[in-house]
């Protein structure tokens, strides 16, 4: 909520709290006159009033926080916006058809894809992949990193 609302809304509570002191002041008032033997001098009716100043007292705070919290400026609102980069096309002449095959899955799959994954999409056998992958690695085109028991083949940048 923006702080014109907020502070509109803590206004409005403060407006039906100072209601119902009023009321409840009159009520007092209405009260202590029937039940008093004593007139106006009788001790109720100096409780009353320190009840109805301390309640306006705690109103009048309440509305004073409303205003102010209505007309402060709110804070300048932080917009944060990522820019994704455009990754440059890598550079696949003189490599092998199955490298090219290799860099076109990663580039497919975000950059990253693990090395069994690879192998059944490509069809090749364990140590296949692995000396397709020494190539590649070689060449500084891809990385391998070591999760639990699997490799990630990550597309180098």
């Amino acid at each position: 909520m923006e702080n014109k609302n907020v502070g509109l809304l803590i206004v409005g509570i403060g407006a039906v709290i100072g209601i119902i002191v009023f009321i409840f002041n009159f009520t007092l008032r209405t009260v202590s006159g029937l039940s008093c033997n004593m007139g106006p001098s009788c001790t109720m009716y100096d409780t009353i009033k320190t009840q109805t100043y301390l309640s306006l007292s705690i109103v009048a705070i309440v509305l004073i926080v409303g205003f102010v919290i209505m007309f402060t400026k709110p804070k300048e609102k932080i917009v944060v916006k990522t820019i994704k980069e455009k990754k440059k096309k890598l550079n696949t002449e003189g490599l092998e058809e199955s490298e090219k095959k290799v860099i076109d899955l990663l580039q497919n799959e975000n950059g990253a894809i693990f090395q069994s994954t690879l192998m059944e999409k490509l069809g090749i056998g364990k140590v296949g992949i692995t000396r397709l992958l020494d190539k590649l690695e070689s060449k500084g085109l891809i990385e391998r990193k070591r999760r639990g028991m699997n490799n990630i083949v990550v597309l180098k940048d």
